[in-house]
């Protein structure tokens, strides 16, 4: 497994993983999570153009007699910059590829991207009850934070969230100090 930034050419791969990832909110009752569209084409090539847009490919997931000399994207990670921070927009791993870790390595690497740049922080905001979201950031070394004491950034954050009803569920920001 290798991580690399994205090339413009797999955003609609993002998309896909994306969709397929949402599926396993089924299971904790939350259908609406599950049915909400990706990013749009336009806002990941935002990402991609200003470098904060990586994918970890597996390079034996090529298609049956395929020519394609590239790797195929499995999962990615996106990221913007709040309160100075590196903050996870979103990290999603296909389902065909899940409990290997590349979530995990995934976030690793942006650790390792902010750190090189002296970023102090990774943030991210999830659902707090979804086995896969907070309980899985807590085991990355995430720690939660409490709404009262959210800088600027990531108050503006969990409001656009509220704005888009994902606050039906529990939510919650997070912090992991590098």
């Amino acid at each position: 497994m290798r991580i690399r930034i994205v090339r413009v050419d797999e955003l609609p791969v993002l998309r896909d993983i994306e969709r397929a990832a949402g599926l396993a909110f089924h299971s904790v009752g939350m259908p609406e999570i599950a049915a909400d569209e990706p990013l749009p084409l336009d806002v990941l090539a935002d990402y991609q153009a200003v470098g904060r847009a990586w994918v970890a490919v597996d390079p034996a997931d090529r298609p049956a007699g395929s020519v394609r000399s590239a790797d195929v994207p499995v999962g990615y990670l996106l990221a913007d910059i709040v309160d100075g921070n590196l903050h996870i927009e979103q990290v999603s791993v296909h389902p065909g590829s899940a409990g290997q870790g590349i979530g995990r390595r995934l976030i690793e690497h942006l650790a390792g991207v902010a750190s090189a740049r002296g970023v102090p922080a990774l943030t991210l905001t999830t659902f707090a009850q979804v086995p896969w979201n907070a309980p899985y950031y807590l085991r990355c070394g995430f720690r939660a934070l409490a709404d009262d004491a959210l800088p600027p950034g990531l108050r503006a954050v969990r409001a656009r969230e509220a704005d888009h009803g994902l606050d039906r569920w529990p939510r919650v920001a997070m912090r992991r100090d590098l």
